[in-house]
């Protein structure tokens, strides 16, 4: 791990965001709530949660931080889900982490709640959207 006892505390903020490419019917599916699993969209809002809070059991050398707070947004777009994640912590080290990890296992859940009525569906543009805190300052990715 990297050594971060020299750092000062401050307030740290991520956001990462991902697509899962979905065809029309599974699109309509999920927006009437349809899917022969359940609730997908609640499912993967509670799964990437949970992935931020333990990013530090999943990724090697990690630091485990006292996250105050995570948000991850799913909305349904005509091809797919749009999922987002923003996490904040006051520490000595970012969370760009756990926004990724967030996402990514969102996106993982949406997947495997769909995959038995679309076996094309995919993940894709997981990536950070922007950072701020911290020594080096703010990120933000530009608009393509």
């Amino acid at each position: 791990m990297v050594d971060v006892s020299e750092k000062g505390d401050t307030v740290r903020i991520a956001a990462a965001s991902g697509f899962v490419r979905l065809a029309k019917e599974t699109v309509a599916l999920l927006r009437d709530n349809k899917i022969p699993k359940g609730d997908a969209l609640a499912t993967a809002r509670i799964a990437g949660i949970m992935a931020a809070k333990r990013t530090s059991e999943l990724i090697p050398l990690c630091h485990p931080l006292p996250i105050s707070k995570v948000t991850v947004d799913l909305e349904i777009v005509p091809d797919g889900v749009t999922i987002t994640a923003s996490v904040t912590v006051t520490g000595k080290t970012g969370v760009e982490m756990e926004a990724l990890t967030a996402v990514s296992v969102a996106c993982l859940t949406i997947y495997d709640m769909v995959k038995a009525v679309d076996r094309g569906a995919f993940i894709t543009d997981i990536r950070l959207e922007s950072k701020s805190g911290g020594k080096s300052g703010v990120f933000q990715r530009e608009v393509e």
